[in-house]
């Protein structure tokens, strides 16, 4: 089967061509075409995605691309096309609904809706060129989701089948990453910028005090009793000690970096292993824009020895089409081909599982 998979959630525009074999039981893929257009520049001056242009850059791109992955891949005929309706911002959400719908109805084709975040789950077995498959695993995993927009504990009973057993309460670790990076002047995206910065300190082993003050940052939410999340007071912590020194040399800023991302790992770490215990997991899934980080990794590692952990590749932890045509192609066979009808897709900013 063919897949035409479309991206348009937040500031990437993607589509892919699949190659989708095997069934329920065996599915593999492989990537005939894949394309992608990233708005990061764009977006740059504001310090965060600004949803009218990026509705408007998705508009402009989403021809171009599809004409680029359709000479590519070199294939007369697309079977299915798959796109994200959600989560997401909602102006650039439509832009990629309608056009699929526009393609669905000139090819004669069915159309389906994909969760951008059952995306990133599977995200974990897919690689930037070749052939892939989806292994057995040992069920139920547990799925760490972390991203500028998610911060969740999903249960994976099955693929398909999802329970959400924690999220955040406020902002999302991604989205503190980019608000605490804003006020050390780091330029957007910020998560990137906060990990180079604390990469310097811990190898340059910075004082617990900088200028007199001390560093240390609160562990939001770590000892409640939940598998919840919030990050807005650790971000307010953040500003406040920042309030307090006053002018930042780069030293302090190496150092509030790295205990910033310190605390992020550290709770999101405990609550991983808090889930773990109770749920008897045997295979962890960590995926998500926030998931490339590399301290993240190592402790995710450094934490969880005598388990499975599955990673995104580096460049298919953000956000992609290709996580979307593998949903898609699933979910179509889940359903016996059964699609909802065109007009009755939309776009669903808040989607939860």
């Amino acid at each position: 089967m063919k897949i035409l998979s479309i991206e348009t959630s937040c500031d990437e525009t993607g589509i892919s061509i699949l190659d989708c074999k095997g069934g329920l039981k065996k599915p593999s893929f492989e990537i005939l075409a894949n394309s992608i257009s990233s708005q990061v520049k764009i977006h740059a001056p504001y310090g965060g995605v600004f949803p009218a242009l990026a509705k408007r850059e998705h508009i402009k791109n989403l021809p171009i691309l599809l004409e680029k992955v359709l000479a590519k891949s070199k294939i007369k005929k697309i079977n299915l096309i798959a796109v994200t309706s959600g989560p997401g911002l909602e102006p650039a959400l439509w832009t990629g609904i309608v056009f699929a719908k526009e393609l669905a109805l000139k090819w004669n084709v069915p159309l389906i809706p994909v969760n951008h975040m059952e995306g990133h789950i599977i995200s974990v077995f897919g690689k930037n060129k070749g052939e892939f498959s989806i292994p057995k695993i040992s069920l139920p995993a547990l799925s760490l989701l972390v991203s500028g927009g998610h911060t969740e504990l999903v249960l994976v009973n099955n693929w398909g089948k999802y329970k959400v057993i924690g999220e955040t309460l406020d902002d999302a670790a991604g989205e503190a990453f980019d608000k605490v990076a804003r006020m050390l002047g780091l330029p957007y995206p910020g998560g990137p910028e906060i990990s180079k910065l604390a990469e310097k300190a811990r190898q340059g082993m910075p004082l617990a005090t900088c200028q007199g003050h001390p560093l240390a940052l609160p562990r939001p939410m770590k000892y409640s009793k939940d598998f919840d999340f919030s990050f807005s007071g650790l971000k307010t912590a953040v500003l406040y000690l920042i309030k307090k020194i006053g002018l930042l040399d780069e030293k302090t800023k190496m150092a509030i970096a790295m205990e910033f991302e310190n605390a992020v790992v550290e709770t999101l770490i405990h609550k991983t292993k808090k889930a773990i215990e109770k749920y008897g997991i045997q295979t962890l899934i960590v995926a998500g824009g926030v998931s490339a980080n590399k301290y993240l990794r190592t402790e995710v590692k450094r934490n969880f020895k005598n388990i499975k952990i599955l990673f995104p590749e580096q460049k298919l932890s953000t956000d992609n089409s290709i996580m979307i045509g593998m949903v898609g192609y699933m979910k179509y066979l889940k359903n016996k081909g059964k699609v909802p009808r065109p007009s009755s897709i939309k776009a669903e900013g808040n989607l939860h599982f």
